[in-house]
């Protein structure tokens, strides 16, 4: 960008878009969060639901994966959203409520976290079926059974075989979380839009917009490096 350019661009940031971008920020990280642990709590389900569950609750189980990681997400974000308001103001409206309104920022943190949860079922299934089947049957033998087996044996231990998906689990919500901007709700892809349409500085503020997504990955980089260093802490060293 020229440098008349570059002076125009942090004026209209001063003049009041740099406010709407870091609520934008906000939101993007707020929902990126919230949607990233309900994929994982539904995820969680699910991976129960395949593996101990009975055969009609598997086969809803896989039904429901197939469907999230087959059916492109932009389009999943759509119909959930939109025909999910539907669905349950027509529920609503047969048994004699009235019409209910179902704040933005709630719906849109839900559908993600319906998307990323199938991806995260198969991730935390895979790690769970990865797991040395002797620990376990040694911890049972020792009398350790339920919940007690999962939170001091099946959890630590397969920590570290679902970390890496989980970590690109983030990455992806991270990004699909720009995607609610095609329902119309204000993150950082529809803030850049308003401020481009604005303007009519497309580039300087689109550019502004990925920055601010690099920043984002960056810092989740470092993040992730950190907690991967205590993870390989817990993990037998080899040779």
């Amino acid at each position: 960008m020229a440098e008349t350019d570059v002076e125009a661009f942090w004026d209209q940031l001063a003049a009041g878009w740099g406010t709407a971008f870091l609520a934008g920020l906000r939101i993007t990280v707020e929902l990126s969060i919230g949607g990233y642990i309900t994929g994982l709590l539904i995820g969680g389900l699910v991976a129960w639901a395949k593996l101990r569950g009975p055969r009609w609750l598997v086969a809803l189980a896989n039904g429901y994966s197939t469907i999230c990681r087959a059916v492109p997400e932009v389009l999943m974000i759509l119909i959930l959203y939109y025909a999910g308001q539907q669905a349950l103001n027509g529920l609503m409206a047969s048994i004699g409520f009235g019409a209910v309104g179902i704040d933005g920022f709630y719906a849109a943190l839900m559908v993600l976290g319906i998307v990323q949860g199938a991806y995260a079922s198969e991730i935390l299934r895979g790690a769970v079926l990865a797991l040395p089947k002797g620990q376990i049957e040694a911890a049972k033998a020792y009398g350790m059974h339920g919940f007690v087996l999962f939170r001091r044996v099946i959890l630590p231990l397969m920590v570290p075989f679902a970390f890496a998906g989980l970590t690109n689990l983030w990455m992806s919500i991270l990004k699909d979380s720009a995607l609610i901007f095609v329902v119309g709700y204000k993150e950082l892809i529809s803030t850049a839009m308003a401020a481009a349409g604005s303007t009519r500085m497309y580039f300087s503020f689109l550019l502004f917009c990925g920055a601010i997504f690099y920043a984002l990955t960056q810092f989740s980089n470092i993040f992730i490096k950190l907690i991967d260093g205590h993870i390989r802490r817990w993990m037998p060293r080899l040779g």
